[in-house]
């Protein structure tokens, strides 16, 4: 029985080798050490085909996704390893895929390095995953987060070079439909797929591991936060808008919706790490294609689509360890998006404004912007905008500063400079 399960899931690998598959721009890390290599992101991400991939001229491996149910029964792990040296001859490297459904997994996985294979590992789970492998693991693996195509992936997938208008459409499609792959990729309606994913994430990946109790609780509260992207929140601002009896449930609700990478939380900068801790933080989405699946809203809200946009990529890059990532906010409600931390220094402040052709807006970008470079000393200043192109000198009352303008389609294409 198991041996058939590993066989036709070679079956399965062997056939997805052999379809398109468009180049990230993550590179797998400790390819070329004896390390563990463990890539963790959403589910749907694109994990397991990423990691066949860097796999493709690997002689000697082996493929078991531990996804697929038929498995769930199966409580000897040795019984698996069976059937996989059976299948794949005594294969030396294993791409272990959703190794997170695994009891004990990290337990297992210590224990085959030991022995000397070599271990791929991909997980849709952050928590689980960095606090086993820490414990049992301790500067034996690197890890790797691969998350939903960004714009730059998407213009790729296009066979020719595109216009700047081209290039413009591909935009307003992607900040609606987000992007996970496969709508991209197979043409599927993105709105059913999101709102089925989104639900699988909630009700497999979080419902069934952990047992919760409330499960409409959970749906409310993941509903609730699809629909407020960008907005502060604080955890008693939760249990009250969802009408919960305790702080501490939808601690640990958000915690698990956090760990399944369905949504993170941007800190409100301090120089004081308590002062951080007890303000607000402010609340995104890692793919805006969620928001059309499963918000309460019936229309887009393309602010707070661009903003997530924004906020995405800074998190991309945060993931990887560039930079560190906050807001900012006075004592006179005056806010900067998002600001952008390289060690000790702030390189960057941005806007994101979706009509700087409203004075009052503008001016009300402008002025909190100044007033943030003036105190954390940061002299990079960016609005990122729909369409407007230019660079201003700009004065508030003393303060002075020249303020970048760029369209948000083309900072997501040029990527991000920290210089």
């Amino acid at each position: 029985m198991l041996q058939e399960i590993v066989l036709k899931q070679k079956q399965e690998y062997e056939r997805r080798l052999t379809e398109t598959y468009i180049s990230r721009e993550v590179v797998m890390k400790g390819m070329d050490t004896d390390l563990m290599s463990v890539v963790i992101g959403p589910r749907r991400a694109g994990k397991s085909f990423f990691c066949m991939h860097a796999l493709r001229e690997v002689n000697n491996k082996a493929y078991v996704n531990f996804d697929d149910e038929t498995l769930f029964g199966v409580t000897r792990f040795d019984e698996i390893m069976s059937a996989v040296g059976v299948v794949y001859d005594q294969p030396k490297t294993l791409l272990f895929d959703e190794i997170q459904n695994v009891p004990q997994w990290e337990l297992i996985v210590n224990r085959l390095q030991r022995e000397g294979y070599r271990l791929i590992l991909t997980g849709s789970n952050s928590k689980l995953l960095s606090r086993e492998l820490s414990s049992h693991l301790t500067g034996r693996h690197v890890q790797t987060c691969l998350l939903p195509f960004s714009f730059r992936e998407v213009i790729s997938l296009s066979e020719s070079s595109l216009t700047n208008a081209e290039k413009q459409i591909a935009f307003a499609k992607y900040i609606i439909n987000g992007g996970f792959p496969e709508p991209w990729v197979k043409n599927l309606d993105s709105r059913s797929y999101l709102a089925s994913l989104f639900d699988s994430v909630l009700f497999k990946d979080i419902v069934k591991r952990y047992n919760i109790r409330f499960p409409v609780l959970l749906d409310n509260l993941s509903k609730f936060l699809i629909s407020n992207i960008s907005a502060e929140f604080t955890l008693k601002s939760l249990t009250r808008a969802v009408n919960a009896k305790s702080d501490h449930t939808i601690e640990k609700y958000y915690g698990y919706l956090e760990e399944a990478f369905l949504f993170f939380k941007v800190p409100r900068f301090s120089y004081k790490v308590r002062e951080q801790m007890k303000t607000a933080n402010k609340l995104y989405c890692y793919d805006s294609g969620f928001y059309q699946a499963k918000a309460f809203r019936f229309s887009a809200n393309r602010g707070n689509l661009l903003e997530n946009a924004v906020a995405i990529e800074l998190r991309r890059r945060e993931l990887e360890g560039m930079l560190n990532l906050f807001y900012w906010k006075n004592d006179q409600k005056e806010e900067v998006d998002f600001v952008v931390q390289q060690g000790m220094s702030i390189e960057q402040l941005i806007q994101v404004s979706a009509d700087v052709s409203n004075p009052a807006v503008n001016n009300r970008e402008i002025r909190s912007l100044l007033k943030a470079g003036a105190e954390l000393r940061c002299n990079r200043l960016i609005i990122l905008t729909d369409n407007v192109e230019k660079s201003e000198t700009h004065g508030w009352f003393g303060l002075k500063g020249e303020i970048e303008y760029m369209p948000l389609w083309k900072w997501l294409l040029a990527g991000i400079s920290l210089t």
